[in-house]
């Protein structure tokens, strides 16, 4: 008799634990999935939108573009078609926020090396950033030409991607000859070239947030 009990009583205790998993299951099953915003003006600070567009609500995406990387060759939206990306600004000779930039989006580099994933950074003077400067920058850190373009070219160009496309940066300027801008901003771009988040690259904590929403963004073209 006594067997007889603890046999139900062992059955008990499985089912209950069978049904708490299952349970635990069907209502994670339930819950809706996180997705990334999906970056507009009017979403943004002010201060980083030009005001011709701090209305616009839907539709953002990044301008079409045609600069030049460390290898000499073109680079445009073409070549980044139907790609998640992970775009900075940066200058070569920057002593402060730069290295440390560049430093994470190698690490970037190394966590995606698998991956589907592409990174551009911008030169922000492209006037002292020629392609032979870019490319001894390239080759100092490690940049995998397949999957990092580093590129310069036409600086009112350069600007206003930063300002008008990736809203990373302030408006107050024209790309002119005493324009600088100074970001420590990394951008989220997904296939569609709409901004899909904004990460502070000089801290590691932050590029782990980003390698994360990477594998969320991926994962939404799955479904």
């Amino acid at each position: 008799m006594r067997s007889f009990f603890s046999k139900y009583k062992l059955f008990g205790i499985v089912f209950l634990l069978l049904s708490t998993v299952i349970m635990y299951l069907f209502y994670n099953a339930l819950q809706p999935k996180k997705m990334l915003p999906i970056y507009q003006p009017s979403m943004v600070n002010p201060e980083l939108v030009a005001p011709e567009i701090q209305y616009i609500k839907k539709y953002h995406t990044i301008a079409d573009f045609s600069l030049v990387n460390q290898n000499g060759k073109i680079i445009t939206q073409a070549d980044y078609q139907d790609k998640i990306y992970i775009a900075d600004f940066f200058f070569t000779t920057c002593p402060t926020i730069c290295p440390i930039m560049t430093k994470n989006m190698a690490v970037i580099q190394e966590r995606l090396k698998n991956e589907d994933v592409l990174l551009l950074s911008h030169s922000v003077t492209p006037e002292i950033d020629s392609v032979p400067q870019l490319k001894k920058y390239a080759l100092k850190n490690k940049v995998d030409d397949s999957k990092w373009n580093l590129v310069t070219g036409d600086k009112k160009q350069i600007y206003e991607l930063a300002r008008k496309s990736y809203l990373a940066v302030k408006t107050d300027g024209d790309g002119g000859a005493y324009d600088m801008i100074h970001t420590e901003n990394f951008i989220l771009v997904d296939k569609k070239r709409r901004v899909r988040g904004f990460y502070d690259g000089t801290k590691m904590e932050k590029i782990e947030q980003l390698l994360q929403d990477v594998v969320l963004l991926k994962a939404s073209y799955n479904k």
